[in-house]
């Protein structure tokens, strides 16, 4: 497949978690959307970078491919959740034991289009690769609308669970050429010439 656009992604906002450990998992056993051969994975500091293989070798190096953002950063898991546990024993014993817990890396893909997903060169493509990451998400949402083929598509996943979702068309703000609501200084009558 040449990777001439298939698509594009014009909006899109996330709120993803997910484990850095299934993240790691999830890539190492993923099959990739048509032109992307790899998706090669750097971490610098607490930034993560995804970024498309390109399956056409006449893609010059140097042209930047699509890749997706996360930030990593640690939650604390408990062992059991720690408040039914304190329900559970209010007993007379004022001294509590403490709750088995650890801290554990997350890749966080949290943010609008430009933060989450950059470059165009195989961008849809790679935000098939952030819904994919997203089912495997347990915790977060990820809204979009974008072009493939020519059609509008709106997609939504809430805790890895796809959900209906439709394209709605509103009127934006109004050019400076229309009404604007705002005062029409040339012709007001509380200022005199």
């Amino acid at each position: 497949m040449s990777t001439e656009e298939s698509g594009h992604v014009y909006r899109l906002h996330s709120t993803l978690e997910l484990p850095l450990e299934e993240l790691h998992d999830h890539l190492d056993e993923a099959t990739y959307p048509d032109g992307i051969a790899d998706v090669e994975l750097t971490r610098r500091n607490n930034t993560l970078i995804l970024k498309a293989d390109a399956e056409d070798e006449s893609v010059s190096k140097y042209t930047p491919s699509a890749q997706l953002k996360a930030s990593v950063v640690e939650n604390r898991v408990y062992e059991e959740d720690p408040e039914e546990r304190r329900n559970a024993f209010r007993w007379e014993d004022d001294e509590e034991e403490e709750i088995e817990s650890e801290l554990v890396e997350y890749a966080a893909f949290k943010g609008d289009r430009e933060t989450v997903l950059q470059n165009s060169l195989l961008q849809y493509e790679m935000f098939q690769v952030l819904c994919d990451i997203a089912q495997q998400s347990e915790k977060g949402t990820l809204t979009a609308i974008s072009d493939h083929d020519g059609d509008l598509e709106a997609t939504r996943i809430v805790d890895s669970e796809v959900r209906p979702a439709d394209v709605e068309v509103v009127e934006g703000p109004r050019d400076s050429t229309g009404q604007s609501g705002g005062v029409n200084w040339r012709d007001n009558k509380f200022i005199s010439d």
